[in-house]
């Protein structure tokens, strides 16, 4: 017996992928034997499993049933199938791409996913459209007229100069003994605006920029002034204000899981039961022993359901408020998946009644099925976060680029595939993708210091779905190992002219293809460290195909194999590509627009 379904085709499932809560969805299996009968059986996380029959369609000649999605949420769906008394389970395929796969062993069922969401997150069309250069404020540009540094701070040091390697002075207890600077200040990131606009850069997204004792800034100390290391209030505004004169947003780095065991909120709490910050800590033993973020004892966590604290974040008053009218464009969350729903939810309502739509949470895995602590994470619901941080994108390109063999690179094509098929089209479209961030080490040096096979993943950052993020200095070949070695200083007069040059052109290529911002995705395998994405709307076409090899490349329609493409457009891709070289270790960009009877 063979039954087929495959969840990225239409013909199997309508709508594709997440779907809006009282929607209906409809899935067909086809099968080509007499079967006594096929049920689905759908799941929502923590109910019990709903069977569906599925009727015969003399029509379409397919297995169908149609079932409205009334709740948001998590929900997991297999399809059985009965035979001569025998049962047997259609399943999703290990080789993936949506397939279906028939076994009889009913352990363990490899199901599909199906996202429901509540309402549609809004999206900005400077921040969707855009490019994003996130900044490390210490390591990026210091603007002072002789490189001054201002604001030292007590119990630190400042480097001999610009190229020395980042470096942890550590106590006896394994603990930071004395936190590094190198100086860069706001004023620095002012100056460089000319830069980042010839570079393609649309936003810039800042790490940490309020009042802190260590470099990274994580440890707030006061959430309502600016560290005076990185300059004043006076300083922000003016380069809010530059900034928007050249057309570029921005985005400010939220932490409000934990702050610094020497901050005003802290001290006060340790010294006085009485004040106004003690409830929001959490002590085991006061006042020595606290909860603290992952036990590091200098970052005590907030406790974030109290009330008080909340207002004093997302209150009329409160530190969002206060910034967020300062003309910030948008925010990201530190560790969001360590803030309570709730609290996501008064964030985003803060943002909204500030005219500020782009909320950015830090989550490193797939978003769509996150769990904390046993508890679902409702980041699909579109009433909180707007988007996330796609760490997961950086595992499919480093994986792809780094894969062995084409089993490898398959594997690495369907974990991007799910991606795209378990998230909301415009979650997806919001989500801030990158190859690298300061808590990664530095493309470059992950792939052996070859600048080509960096240029390669520019070009597929910029070919997927979501916000493509530079993480500053990556453009211009910086390298780094894991933290602190990937926080080195912008290497200013000693750039890479050629990855710069590439991400010019990249941006440039984002920029005029609406398809690589709102366009859906395919992919086509070609031959091992021969792939292209394929991008598509009701207007264009768009190729991105790489070559990773030593080898130069011409390609034959007959041996390129599609997948989730229309068959039109896999057709046409075919025919484009068809003859065409692709260089060792370079790529080919081709643009194609659509008439009405080459689209989906």
């Amino acid at each position: 017996m063979r039954a087929i379904f495959n969840s990225w085709d239409t013909k199997y499932k309508q709508p594709f992928g997440a779907t809006q809560a009282n929607t209906s969805v409809k899935w067909a299996v086809e099968v080509d034997e007499e079967i006594q009968e096929i049920t689905l059986w759908l799941t929502k996380n923590n109910e019990s499993p709903v069977a569906y029959p599925m009727t015969f369609n003399d029509e379409s000649k397919m297995y169908e049933t149609s079932v409205k999605i009334s709740s948001s949420g998590l929900y997991y769906y297999y399809f059985n199938i009965k035979q001569n008394d025998q049962f047997y389970f259609l399943e999703r395929s290990q080789d993936g791409f949506g397939d279906g796969e028939i076994t009889q062993d009913g352990r363990d069922i490899r199901t599909f996913q199906l996202t429901c969401y509540d309402r549609t997150v809004p999206q900005a069309p400077w921040y969707t459209q855009g490019v994003v250069y996130q900044i490390f404020p210490d390591r990026f540009n210091n603007g002072n007229p002789h490189g001054e540094i201002q604001g030292r701070k007590k119990d630190s040091f400042i480097y001999a100069t610009k190229e020395d390697s980042p470096y942890y002075i550590k106590d006896g207890h394994g603990d930071i003994a004395r936190w590094d600077f190198f100086g860069g200040n706001l004023e620095g990131i002012r100056q460089k605006i000319p830069y980042l606009k010839d570079l393609g850069v649309t936003a810039i997204y800042l790490n940490p920029i309020f009042q802190a004792s260590s470099n990274h800034r994580y440890d707030t100390q006061d959430f309502m002034k600016i560290d005076p290391m990185l300059g004043t209030e006076e300083d922000f505004k003016n380069l809010i204000k530059d900034l928007h004169k050249n057309r570029i947003a921005l985005i400010l780095d939220g932490v409000f899981n934990h702050v610094g065991a020497d901050s005003k909120y802290f001290l006060s709490a340790v010294t006085d039961k009485t004040g106004p910050y003690y409830s929001w800590f959490n002590f085991i033993n006061y006042p020595t022993k606290y909860q603290s973020w992952w036990g590091v004892t200098t970052l005590p966590e907030v406790n974030k359901n109290n009330a008080d604290y909340q207002n004093f974040i997302c209150g009329p008053d409160g530190v969002l408020a206060k910034w967020t009218r300062m003309h910030v464009d948008g925010w990201r969350l530190d560790v969001a998946d360590e803030l309570p729903m709730p609290l996501l939810r008064e964030i985003r309502e803060r943002l909204q009644n500030e005219d500020c739509h782009v909320l950015i949470g830090e989550v490193w895995e797939d978003a769509s099925h996150k769990f904390v602590n046993s508890e679902f994470r409702t980041y699909m619901a579109g009433d909180n976060l707007t988007g996330t941080m796609n760490y997961p994108v950086r595992n499919f390109i480093v994986s792809l680029l780094q894969a062995n063999n084409e089993t490898e690179e398959v594997a690495a094509l369907n974990d991007l595939e799910k991606l795209v098929e378990n998230y909301p089209k415009a979650f997806l479209e919001n989500c801030l993708n990158n190859i690298g961030t300061h808590d990664t080490a530095r493309i470059k040096t992950v792939l052996g210091g070859d600048e080509q096979l960096v240029a390669l993943t520019f070009g597929l950052l910029f070919s997927i779905p979501g916000v493509p993020c530079i993480y500053y200095g990556d453009e211009a070949g910086l390298e780094g190992d894991k933290d602190p070695d990937n926080r080195r200083y912008f290497p200013w007069g000693k750039e890479s002219d050629f990855l710069e040059k590439e991400v010019k052109e990249l941006a440039h290529w984002r920029r005029e293809n609406r398809a690589l911002v709102d366009g859906k995705v395919g992919y086509v395998k070609i031959a091992y460290g021969i792939n292209a994405l394929v991008r598509y709307n009701q207007r264009e076409l768009v190729i991105y195909c790489y070559n990773k090899t030593d080898q130069d490349m011409i390609l034959d329609a007959g041996k390129l194999q599609p997948y989730c493409l229309p068959e039109k457009i896999a057709e046409l891709v075919s025919d484009i590509l068809d003859q065409e070289s692709v260089a060792q270790k370079a790529y080919l960009l081709k643009t194609f627009k659509l008439d009405r009877n080459e689209k989906e």
